[in-house]
């Protein structure tokens, strides 16, 4: 499969001033901006500006971008899953993980993250894949944003279908461990029907146990 990206921008503007949402950047692109030290859901900003450039390397590997001047201030990525998870099982080439979107708090509110991924679906190579996300619970900022688990699930929700992703049900065990957890997904309109099939085997592995 052939892994196109087709680069997109959209600017922003909030009270803190303007910002650029763009991508896919490449990694020698990534390596010219600075990265918040905010950004901090994941790893530390060090840790994960790094990760962010070796995904960019990746054939399959989307980063989309917000940043104010040379500052990355927030960030959405799209890479092959996990291979120690169940989504790879399948060895999809067309199944992406939206594996990590993550704002500073300075920008909040302001939909950063709605346009991340309004950014990332402008791109029409996009309908050629499913693209999933696994939400839990233990990385939102509950005590940032003082929301209950339940009200930050709504807005998360409300951010991935600005994106198209929608829930789907599945019972894999680490979303079925708290009721806040979540799968959502997004089929590509050029998606056939084996490869909602093979997703939906993905979603259900121990339909058949009692």
């Amino acid at each position: 499969m052939d892994h196109k990206k087709t680069y997109n921008a959209k600017e922003i503007k909030t009270p803190h001033g303007k910002l650029i949402i763009e991508g896919p950047i490449s990694a020698n692109t990534l390596t010219q901006y600075e990265f918040h030290n905010d950004l901090v859901a994941f790893r530390s900003p060090k840790e994960q500006h790094q990760a962010l450039i070796e995904i960019a390397s990746l054939p399959e590997g989307r980063i989309i971008v917000a940043r104010d001047q040379d500052m990355i201030v927030g960030y959405v990525t799209y890479l092959f899953p996990d291979p120690l998870e169940r989504w790879s099982e399948g060895n999809m080439e067309n199944l992406l993980e939206l594996g990590a979107i993550e704002v500073i708090p300075k920008f909040r509110d302001y939909k950063v993250g709605k346009t991340l991924l309004y950014v990332s679906m402008m791109d029409k190579q996009m309908e050629n894949y499913i693209i999933m996300t696994t939400e839990y619970y233990w990385h939102w900022d509950l005590q940032g944003t003082n929301l209950s688990v339940w009200d930050y699930r709504k807005v998360m929700e409300k951010m991935m279908n600005t994106g198209g992703l929608i829930w789907y049900a599945t019972d894999d065990p680490e979303i079925c461990s708290h009721p806040a957890n979540c799968l959502m997904a997004r089929i590509g309109q050029n998606i056939d029907l084996d490869s909602v099939q093979q997703f939906d085997a993905l979603r259900f592995q121990n339909r058949f146990m009692y």
